[in-house]
């Protein structure tokens, strides 16, 4: 076992305190352009989904459903990064690796959480653009505020249901691999590889669980879409055609993005050593989704890109008029 007292005898049974995360490296230059690099990213999302938080809060004309669920995504973006790159930053920066035991149970619980909250409002939102374009003349009465709420709130108070039964199993397993997680979070197929080998039974049972659970929503996005295309290939005017086109393509890409890195990182064959492989699949599916998704979503929305400038611009004309007065 490793040292650093990390586990405790009981009863011929191993209990694990502390983990070990993985660093990104052990020279002391290549640790401070790792911070460097996570301190970007981490700053970059934290900035992006704080600016269409506040662009959607501060103009009226974007209080509709489709802005609320983005708020909503917005809002798992930008509190999903601050489970992981604070932690792995701050180990960089004191030369440490350590993690306690409770301190990984909560970076699962919110990964997991996070994640799945990330979906179940991607799912919501192709409910969203299915009602707003096959069934415009209901629109209103369907997404209503009182149902827009009702389903956001539903999305959130399952998906800690479900989070919490996630980790719970994680960790009823027995960890007999040692305390060496080979990633720099507590990510869950890594501690499952620390399992005991009668755990397989029980892993295989909640990951058919999960599976069946994302392909019901995956399912449920592509049907949507299924109607919407077929609708949209309708509409006589082409650019009526190419306005319905253009309020779905973010929500695709985010949806392709999304299910790309996070089926292949929970699918993906774990090896039994170290790989670099895992550390990039891990931050293309962590990190930069959180950073990527303003830039998707303010990329082809005329009026959320229309709410950032005008954001912007008050906020350099404020700037601007505060130092005139100043220089007076």
């Amino acid at each position: 076992m490793t040292p650093g007292n990390c586990t405790r005898k009981m009863s011929n049974q191993t209990t694990m305190t502390e983990f070990l995360l993985l660093g990104f490296s052990d020279v002391p230059q290549l640790q401070i352009l790792h911070v460097v690099v996570f301190l970007v990213l981490y700053l970059a999302s934290l900035l992006g989904n704080l600016l269409i938080l506040t662009a959607i809060a501060l103009n009226h004309q974007l209080h509709t459903p489709m802005y609320f669920f983005l708020m909503n995504l917005s809002i798992l973006d930008f509190s999903s990064v601050c489970v992981t790159i604070p932690r792995s930053m701050a180990n960089s920066l004191m030369n440490t690796r350590l993690i306690s035991y409770s301190g990984c149970v909560t970076q699962v619980f919110l990964l997991v959480f996070f994640a799945s909250a990330d979906f179940a409002i991607l799912t919501i939102m192709a409910y969203d653009r299915y009602v707003a374009i096959c069934q415009p003349l209901h629109y209103e009465r369907v997404m209503n505020r009182r149902a827009c709420v009702q389903m956001a709130a539903s999305a959130w108070i399952s998906v800690i249901l479900y989070s919490a039964v996630h980790t719970g199993n994680t960790f009823a397993i027995s960890f007999c691999g040692g305390n060496m997680v080979d990633q720099f979070f507590c990510e869950v197929p890594q501690l499952l590889k620390l399992a005991c080998s009668n755990s397989d039974l029980r892993k295989v049972r909640f990951l058919i669980f999960s599976m069946c659970l994302a392909s019901s929503c995956f399912v449920f996005i592509i049907v949507s879409y299924v109607q919407i295309f077929t609708t949209v290939m309708r509409i006589p005017s082409e650019q009526d055609r190419h306005k319905a086109f253009s309020t779905c393509l973010p929500h695709l890409i985010v949806v392709f993005w999304f299910i790309c890195t996070g089926t292949f990182a929970n699918l993906k064959p774990t090896s039994s050593s170290t790989s670099g492989l895992d550390l990039m699949v891990a931050v293309l599916y962590s990190v930069l989704p959180p950073m990527t998704n303003p830039i998707i979503y303010s990329m082809r929305n005329k009026e959320l890109k229309g709410a950032l400038s005008k954001l912007i611009g008050w906020r350099l004309f404020s700037k601007n008029k505060m130092s005139i007065f100043l220089h007076q």
